[in-house]
Parts: structure tokens; C-alpha cells; sequence
């Protein structure tokens, strides 16, 4: 268990970083998380793209890649992590919730997601997480500012107070268009639903094709009033 003393260490550690890379790259700023933590470091991803498990595997080579496996995933989710697993310098760890789909219907009705996606989210992502990274002292994700206006004053290293963890967004700064220049550059894995009209990739009953003119994360949850799964808050 995290003591007091060593979460109020983490916060400290978490606050300077967060002022002293402000404008670091991410490559400076995964180098500091490898630095700092060495294996008690993770990256989690949803698949969406290899980006950041990319440039992370280059700071710490057979870094934990953490991937939430929610039974809801689209089997080209399922395809870009097996891809991931095999071709880069990583060690994927997959995340299952407590109940299969079938459990969790049975426990608490079918198409949860329909009638209370907070909740379906919470059972079979946040939950799995929580779990997981409690073996961590920080974790990476892939966040950027751009992406949406809830998303827009996300710190390139901050403190996950939920979690007493240092949580990391090496990209926060970036761009679309950087992501894609890295992706070119580096030729990178990405899901391929981005080149079929998605924006963000979740899980498959709660995410469509984006519409023209919509920010990148509009095809979620779309009409639930909902615009995060609970993992950023």
C-alpha cells in the first residue's frame, strides 16, 4: 500500500516535472519517466494508434504496454494490439474486467452501455485499471490538448490524485498533424478504423464514424452527454 509520505513524494516529483517539461519533447519527457521510475513506469493504450507505446519502447525497451480488453472492442482493436505485441519493443499487458459481457448482462440487464454507460465504463475499464496500476508509480497516456475542449489544459506530467500515481501525457502538446508526420516518419502502427471515418476508437456499440466538421472525439457516446469514460476523470 502507497503511504502518505511517498504519495506526497510522487505529487512534489509529479508538480516539478510538470513546470520543468512543459516544453520538453516527448522523447526528453518518456526519457525522464524511464529515469525516474524504470519499471514501476507503464503506458496505457487503447489502440487507437502505437504512438506513444512506440516512443516509450525507446526510452525503457519492454516497457508494460497496458491495454483494457472490455469485451466490447472491435476486432480491428484487437488486431492493432496483437500487431503491437509482435513488432515492437514492448511487453503488452492485457486487462479483463471481473464479469464477462454475458456476467455483467446477467447481473445487471444486456446493453448496459445503452442505459448507463458511467457504469459500464466504471465495471469494465476503470475498475481493471485501478487494479493494475496500483503495481505502478506512473503511467503514461496518449492525451492531447487538441483533441477536445475537456482535454485542452491537460499537463505533460501531472498527479493522478484518484490514484496517487504520476500520470504522463508526453503528446499533449502535439498536434493531428504531428501524430501523422510521426506515424509517416516512423511508420508506425495505427488502428485501421482511422482511415474508415473514425476519429477515436472505443469500445464498438458506444463509437461511430465522425460526421464533417466534428472534433476528433464526437463519435463517442455520441448523444449520451457523455465525453469521457472515467479513466481521465
Amino acid at each position: 500500500m502507497t503511504t502518505a509520505t511517498e504519495t506526497d513524494r510522487l505529487r512534489g516529483l509529479a508538480e516539478q516535472a510538470g513546470r520543468d517539461l512543459e516544453d520538453a519533447s516527448a522523447a526528453e519527457i518518456l526519457d525522464w519517466a524511464a529515469a525516474t521510475f524504470g519499471r514501476r513506469f507503464c503506458v496505457t493504450s487503447s489502440m487507437e494508434d502505437a504512438v506513444v507505446a512506440h516512443l516509450a519502447s525507446r526510452a525503457l525497451p519492454g516497457v508494460d504496454v497496458v491495454f483494457l480488453d472490455t469485451g466490447y472492442h472491435f476486432p480491428e482493436t484487437i488486431g492493432t494490439r496483437d500487431a503491437v505485441a509482435a513488432v515492437l519493443d514492448v511487453n503488452v499487458v492485457t486487462l479483463t474486467p471481473r464479469q464477462s459481457v454475458a456476467e455483467q448482462d446477467a447481473a445487471y440487464g444486456p446493453r448496459l452501455h445503452d442505459r448507463d454507460p458511467d457504469l459500464c465504463c466504471a465495471l469494465r475499464k476503470v475498475a481493471p485499471l485501478d487494479q493494475a496500476l496500483a503495481g505502478y508509480d506512473a503511467w503514461a497516456t496518449g492525451l492531447r490538448r487538441d483533441e477536445s475542449p475537456t482535454r485542452a489544459g491537460t499537463p505533460v506530467v501531472g498527479f493522478d490524485e484518484k490514484r496517487g500515481k504520476v500520470k504522463i501525457a508526453p503528446i499533449a502538446r502535439w498536434t493531428q498533424e504531428d501524430v501523422e508526420q510521426y506515424v509517416a516518419e516512423h511508420g508506425v502502427l495505427t488502428n485501421p478504423l482511422l482511415m474508415d471515418g473514425y476519429g477515436s476508437i472505443g469500445c464498438a456499440p458506444c463509437t461511430r464514424r465522425l460526421l464533417e466538421g466534428e472534433d476528433s472525439r464526437a463519435g463517442r457516446w455520441s448523444g449520451l452527454g457523455k465525453t469521457e469514460c472515467g479513466i481521465h476523470g
